[in-house]
């Protein structure tokens, strides 16, 4: 719409497009609630008042908000494509996003970073993305592709792109290595988001006077308060793996809100249908005592400020017309969702008249050198514990321990009194023949094992077992899928999820994947795991950014030393 015709319908020389009627308008700008008829016009809020429109919708004294943004979120982790995503997400009110393709970009490179543009156009979900930023991730595993500086900079030319995604490498700052510089460099003026799980005093006023200006790592209020004190904009995450709302709350108060938004960071099928996205967030936050609408500010107009979206995040003249109608601010459960003015979603569905595009098509991912694969460990001289990789529940963080494992005929083989399995990681991008084997303690298997290539940040194959045969049929299972989860015991494979997109993404639909996923579930607690989801605490083991201990197809990597270790010393 031109300026002149906006200007023209917001004086009320033309009839608007639509006009909500007695609205209770939540002003995220002011923090107030006020009665409002909101009109809109050419996708825009045009104002409020006694405006003509040619569509008129009675709201009764419902609650109007601005739509909700996820400030940072890895699409990937859904296993669905963008559009399913949308499908899920946005009769929950949520509108945008703000992407990191991390994942993908781990495997496809730049191509999976424009995958996950061309994946998310033609949707109704705004979906902007940060450009990756530790691709690989570390020098400590192999992945399918790097992202260069000159990556960056020619990414960042792209519409949509907002900035630099998490640096992961947080020791790479400090320490003032080259490349992690030049990464920094290559954002220029635009927002770079942060990654430093407990970083504090001196490393942390380093990390931020890099040009780091977001965190969403945090674990403690204590973390998150020194960290906003510092000038972090801190996002407060409540997904499937990590779930920090509960404890970083404290933190939030009247006089520095300002400095705090929500994201999921990864949400899983099942989560996405059962508990929701954004609004799951808001309704746990206002039931442990945060005020609706300092709540609804924290899932709006903060994120859009920090990240630039000044069209977004707000109804009121001159942005853009995304709002959900909600009829309490308690349940947070949206009747109407409009994106540009239009409305896409009401009584929790997608309006039918959308039609969501195909999945595009991406390239095969799964490259082994099959006869290199081996989950063998030499035993170590008697009496000697190994480390130990130790799974807490409900955490991404693991303990480093130290165990006398069980040895065979020279070998170490799993201990199931102990709850100590083989945990390996097989490389599968470049057929390089990497297997990094260890072993866990906390999975809970008593027999059969667990494999998945999603397993982050490299997304080679990960897997754990009670016995090398169970390991190497799960293994086999996830390749011949092009990617994926299996259970497998001994030689049959008990289910599967096929993520054929990368190993990351499923074509299939979102009820689709969550049906495959619960059979990967239910598959791995018949086999005598405990955990509530054991893929996805899987999937962290190979995290070797996140302390203490992990694997990667390079061996163990003790997380704190930033380097790897042997199995013992």
């Amino acid at each position: 719409m031109k300026r002149e015709e906006h200007i023209a319908i917001a004086m009320g020389e033309r009839p608007a497009d639509l006009l909500l009627r007695r609205a209770r308008l939540v002003n995220v700008l002011t923090g107030e609630i006020h009665p409002a008829d909101i009109a809109v016009a050419g996708g825009y809020v045009i104002g409020w008042g006694d405006y003509e429109a040619r569509e008129v919708m009675d709201l009764d004294d419902a609650f109007v908000c601005p739509g909700f943004i996820d400030a940072h979120v890895h699409l990937e982790s859904s296993m669905v494509t963008p559009a399913q995503f949308a499908r899920a997400v946005v009769p929950r009110g949520t509108t945008a996003v703000i992407a990191d393709p991390h994942e993908i970009a781990n495997v496809l490179g730049v191509e999976g970073i424009r995958y996950i543009l061309r994946a998310s156009e033609g949707i109704p979900l705004r979906v902007f993305v940060m450009v990756s930023s530790c691709v690989p991730a570390t020098h400590m595993e192999t992945a399918g592709a790097s992202i260069t500086p000159a990556d960056v900079r020619a990414l960042l030319g792209e519409p949509r792109v907002l900035g630099l995604a998490e640096m992961m490498n947080y020791p790479g700052v400090l320490f003032r290595l080259p490349a992690v510089l030049e990464m920094l460099e290559a954002a220029g003026d635009l927002p770079i988001d942060g990654h430093a799980p407990g970083l504090s005093g001196k490393g942390l006023h380093a990390y931020i006077g890099a040009g780091i200006r977001s965190d969403h790592e945090c674990t403690t209020a204590q973390e998150a308060l020194e960290k906003a004190r510092a000038g972090m904009h801190i996002h407060i995450r409540e997904g499937t793996a990590a779930r920090n709302l509960v404890d970083l709350l404290p933190a939030v108060t009247p006089h520095h809100a300002g400095m705090f938004s929500f994201c999921t960071d990864d949400r899983h099928p099942a989560e996405l249908l059962r508990e929701g996205h954004m609004d799951d967030i808001l309704r746990k936050a206002v039931a442990a005592g945060l005020p609706p609408v300092t709540a609804i500010q924290m899932a709006t107009i903060h994120t859009a400020r920090h990240y630039r979206l000044w069209e977004l995040g707000a109804v009121a003249p001159g942005y853009r017309a995304d709002m959900v109608v909600l009829e309490d601010l308690e349940t947070v459960r949206p009747a109407v969702v409009f994106q540009n003015g239009r409305l896409v979603a009401q009584d929790g569905k997608l309006v039918e008249a959308l039609a969501l595009p195909p999945a595009p098509p991406a390239p095969p991912t799964m490259r082994i050198a099959w006869e290199k694969v081996s989950f063998a460990l030499p035993a170590p001289p008697a009496g000697t514990p190994v480390r130990v990789i130790g799974v807490i529940p409900d955490q991404i963080i693991t303990r480093s321990l130290l165990i006398e494992p069980k040895v065979s005929a020279g070998q170490i083989v799993a201990d199931i009194s102990n709850d100590l399995l083989k945990i390996a990681v097989v490389e599968r991008h470049h057929a390089a023949g990497n297997v990094g084997v260890g072993l866990v303690q906390g999975m809970g298997l008593r027999h059969g094992a667990i494999a998945s290539s999603v397993a982050h940040d490299s997304h080679n194959i990960v897997v754990v077992g009670a016995d090398d045969r169970s390991m190497h049929c799960a293994v086999r299972a996830v390749a011949e899928m092009g990617g994926g989860q299996a259970v497998a015991d001994g030689e049959e494979v008990l289910a599967r999820l096929p993520l054929p997109i990368a190993g990351l993404i499923s074509d299939q639909p979102l009820e689709v994947v969550q049906e495959a996923g619960e059979a990967v579930r239910q598959a791995a607690h018949a086999l005598g795991c405990t955990l509530p989801d054991p893929a996805m605490t899987l999937s962290f083991l190979a995290l070797p950014v996140i302390p203490a201990l992990k694997i990667t197809d390079k061996g163990l990597v003790d997380v704190e030393r930033f380097a790897l270790v042997p199995l013992w010393d």
